[in-house]
């Protein structure tokens, strides 16, 4: 069996989407159109992988740092697709083993799909292979043109077809597997006799049947995998596509969605089994979700990891922090990049919490800000509680250890350190450290000024 190498064409301006950023890096699903036609082909195990890029390429690049950097390559001038494919194809060198060549922006192209035409290339000794499709309104694909005994003898693209050709209902989807033996000769021979002036990768077709060599095919059924994103419009029709198949998936998997239409889930989330989801719910990034979970609902989670039976109540916003088991979060709390919530803490109506470690079963139950801070176990922060990190310049680091009782409205000004067991009473501005086992007060003696109200007002309305 001979060795599979991959093309990629992915050097396209998109000029539709009207957009500054590369059509190929556009998201669906939380990830770029490309990761998910690049995930497609590496079921296959490929020995060899170029992506033709052209506009944006180092942005392109960028996005896919993982990427040996020699898989790319840049078609300088953007001369059509088959003049891309020579650039991948001059690129491979002496490559010598078959050659799939496909599109960049077709995200829901299948591994299963793309195997089941290997399979049928190979054991049919094709030289070259085609996916092809039948569809009841055929408008904007290429027309696969056959002779009498059923043979494919050529592609012909929409605005290059006859009025006898555009009725053809069956089309070439975009896929080509070829030897690179061939492909090499095929491509060499192309020309831009037609009406975009372009050189056309579908006219290796008409070069193999002129060679009379053998031309096979493979049926791709379901029209979705080799749609491509040319607009918004089909962008949006792709999220909404790819979205129904991922919420069907995890409530196959255990997962309850209240409200599937109104709940996001990207492709690389992970949620556990028993695990209730509430609607209008996000869940992006690489955000990981433990079983026996309970999301209220109008949560919005990024790159986070929930432990089992951990409570989001209505309205919270997480992003990039650890959540241990038993965990309560919300109403409307939200948790900033570095937190992590130890088990069966407690975290209330409108708390903020950044860059910070919170205890086991420690609490903070409303209207508090802790940032930057190390809160030890079983203590609790009064409502009005801020830890002042910031002085302008830096920040620093307040540390509050085990057992500790901080009133309300209390301003702890970093860098400062708050012992086991102490307590800080109400309304007090903490500056110093406290020792553990403490009482700490920082308060102005009460004064009472007899009849200031009755001066006030009669001064007030003069």
């Amino acid at each position: 069996m001979r060795g599979l190498g991959i093309i990629i064409l992915a050097a396209g301006q998109g000029k539709r989407m009207r957009s500054a950023v590369p059509k190929v890096l556009h998201p669906l699903g939380g990830r770029p159109l490309l990761a998910h036609v690049l995930d497609a082909c590496t079921g296959l195990d490929p020995e060899a992988v170029r992506v033709v890029v052209g506009h944006g390429d180092e942005r392109i690049r960028e996005a896919f740092p993982a990427m040996d950097p020699g898989a790319w390559v840049l078609q300088p001038q953007q001369l059509g697709t088959g003049h891309a494919a020579r650039c991948a194809v001059d690129a491979l060198g002496d490559f010598r083993g078959d050659l799939l060549i496909l599109n960049g922006d077709v995200p829901l192209l299948s591994c299963r799909s793309l195997s089941g035409m290997l399979a049928a290339h190979q054991s049919g000794g094709h030289d070259l292979t085609l996916g092809v499709a039948t569809l009841p309104d055929p408008s904007g694909y290429g027309r696969i043109l056959r002779g009498r005994g059923g043979d494919i003898t050529g592609v012909v693209e929409e605005r290059d077809a006859s009025e006898a050709q555009r009725a053809i209902r069956e089309i070439n989807v975009g896929l080509y597997l070829a030897p690179a033996d061939f492909l090499r000769a095929a491509l060499a021979a192309l020309d831009n006799r037609n009406h975009q002036g372009e050189y056309y990768l579908p006219d290796i077709a008409g070069f193999a049947a002129r060679m009379e060599a053998r031309i096979g095919s493979m049926t791709v059924d379901d029209p979705r995998e080799f749609r491509g994103v040319n607009n918004r419009e089909e962008l949006a029709w792709m999220e909404k596509t790819l979205q129904a198949d991922i919420n069907r998936k995890w409530m196959e998997r255990g997962v309850t969605l209240k409200d599937p239409d109104s709940t996001y889930i990207d492709a690389e989330a992970v949620i556990g089994e028993d695990t209730v989801i509430g609607p209008n719910s996000h869940l992006l990034g690489r955000t990981v979700v433990g079983a026996g979970c309970r999301i209220d609902g109008s949560a919005y989670l990024t790159d986070v990891r929930l432990a089992d039976a951990v409570h989001l109540r209505f309205s919270v916003v997480l992003d990039d922090c650890d959540v241990e088991e038993g965990v309560s979060i919300g109403p409307f709390a939200h948790l900033r990049p570095g937190t992590v919530l130890k088990r069966d803490v407690h975290i209330g109506n409108f708390v903020e919490v950044k860059n910070s470690s919170v205890g086991e079963g420690t609490k903070a139950s409303h209207l508090s800000y802790i940032g930057d801070t190390d809160l030890g176990r079983e203590s609790n922060i009064g409502a009005g509680t801020i830890t002042c990190n910031y002085d302008g310049f830096a920040k620093h680091r307040t540390t509050i250890g085990d057992r500790v009782q901080v009133g309300s409205d209390t301003q702890l000004v970093a860098p400062v350190a708050v012992g086991d067991d102490a307590y800080i009473g109400a309304g007090s501005t903490i500056t110093k450290d406290v020792p553990a086992g403490a009482l700490a007060v920082s308060r102005t003696p009460q004064q009472h000024m007899e009849g200031w109200v009755a001066g006030f007002r009669a001064r007030k309305s003069k």
